[in-house]
């Protein structure tokens, strides 16, 4: 399996040559921060994207020893509550047709419900179909007759694709929306004021919400908890730089925020777009999945756009009564850096990408789908493999 990822290592160091000599630089400020601090590094990096890019090319075999990356919770359907799963599959048996992003289709629903996913549903009849997008969802509902539920998970990202044309006046009445939005910097706050077992020396910020809510959203981070911070790109060379940036900062004692991603991501973000967003949508506490209740984490339609909310319509809530956690599954414990998927009993025996069981094995940026369908390079980075 050694060569799976010195295959991978050598493609990231064909892609940009650059690569090596920051990893050096890494190696170096990486031993002395060890150094300075007495004990570990522990940098997490939030967005699930980047956990495919660190894993894929086995950036974690980079590290110098002491210096640990760890996932986060960005991953939207990894956190999203299994009672939406369940309410949406009674509803797709009760005449309205569920529209649904592919990455949500397997996801689990709460123990002891009547189907265990969409796709279970689908399969006893239900109508469930999956869309790319919610212009493809309005598409399909202007086409056809009937009741239509979209449902709406992801971040800061995906948000604007339904409140723009809310906020336009373009969606059809036939369709709802449920809308099972989250917002990241409220979790992060969690992280760092709620889980005291995890104690992080830097954090790489989310690179497409940024570019919505703009890299200022991460200020509070160095200013009012000491982390340093870096916004970052998705490229390989691109984490590696906010690699080295943090531990840069680290070395040197202080806790600042770095754009790196600047090519992309502005100080403020996209106004237009974000606005669009505040227009449509209040805030609110909600629950996450494994987690618990984040303050001001969630996403709501106004009152003004409540004839086009699914939550009302039906009436779909959510408490946070943990029934939607798998026995076993540690997928809460993997969001938020307690635990790597290969801690969990399930993480490929009883839970695979083919045949997932907990919600980090379904969605694309979920860790344990991530390590699963990189195992050989995964396996080989945890044994501390060296690359020269």
């Amino acid at each position: 399996m050694t060569g799976d990822l010195i295959a991978r290592v050598k493609e990231l160091y064909e892609r940009n040559p650059e690569a090596r000599r920051i990893v050096e630089a890494i190696a170096e400020l990486g031993r002395r921060a060890v150094r300075e601090l007495g004990r570990p590094v522990k940098i997490m990096n939030f967005c699930g994207t980047h956990e495919w890019t660190i894993t894929h090319y086995g950036i974690r075999s980079l590290m110098p020893e002491g210096v640990e990356l760890v996932a986060g919770p960005g991953c939207p359907v990894c956190v999203t509550p299994g009672h939406y799963v369940e309410a949406l599959a009674n509803l797709s048996m009760d005449g309205v047709t569920v529209l649904t992003y592919g990455d949500a289709f397997k996801l689990p629903a709460r123990r002891g419900s009547r189907f265990r996913s969409l796709a279970d549903a689908r399969a006893a009849g239900g109508s469930v179909r999956i869309v790319y997008s919610f212009l493809d969802a309005m598409r399909v509902a202007r086409g056809g007759g009937g009741e239509y539920v979209f449902f709406a998970v992801g971040f800061e990202t995906t948000m604007p694709s339904t409140s723009h044309p809310l906020a336009a006046g373009a969606v059809p009445q036939n369709l709802k929306i449920l809308t099972a939005y989250r917002l990241t910097p409220p979790v992060m706050r969690y992280m760092l004021e709620s889980v005291s077992d995890v104690r992080l020396d830097g954090v790489i910020a989310p690179g497409h919400v940024s570019a919505v809510i703009g890299a200022n959203a991460w200020s509070f981070l160095p200013k009012d908890y000491g982390v340093p911070t870096v916004v970052s790109g998705f490229e390989p060379v691109d984490v590696l730089l906010s690699i080295l940036y943090i531990l840069k900062m680290v070395c040197e004692g202080r806790a600042g925020l770095v754009n790196e991603y600047s090519r992309v991501v502005t100080p403020s973000g996209n106004r237009a777009a974000w606005g669009e967003v505040l227009e449509v949508h209040d805030f609110v506490d909600a629950y996450w999945r494994g987690i618990g209740v984040v303050r001001g984490s969630g996403a709501v339609l106004k009152e003004r756009f409540k004839r086009y909310d699914a939550g009302s319509e039906y009436g779909v809530k959510v408490e946070a009564d943990f029934t939607d956690v798998m026995p076993g599954c540690r997928c809460g414990d993997v969001v938020l850096g307690r635990a790597r998927p290969t801690d969990c009993p399930h993480f490929m025996r009883g839970c695979t990408p083919s045949n997932p069981y907990g919600p980090c094995m379904v969605g694309q940026e979920g860790t344990c789908r991530i390590w699963g369908e990189n195992l050989p390079a995964v396996l080989d980075a945890l044994r501390r493999v060296r690359i020269g």
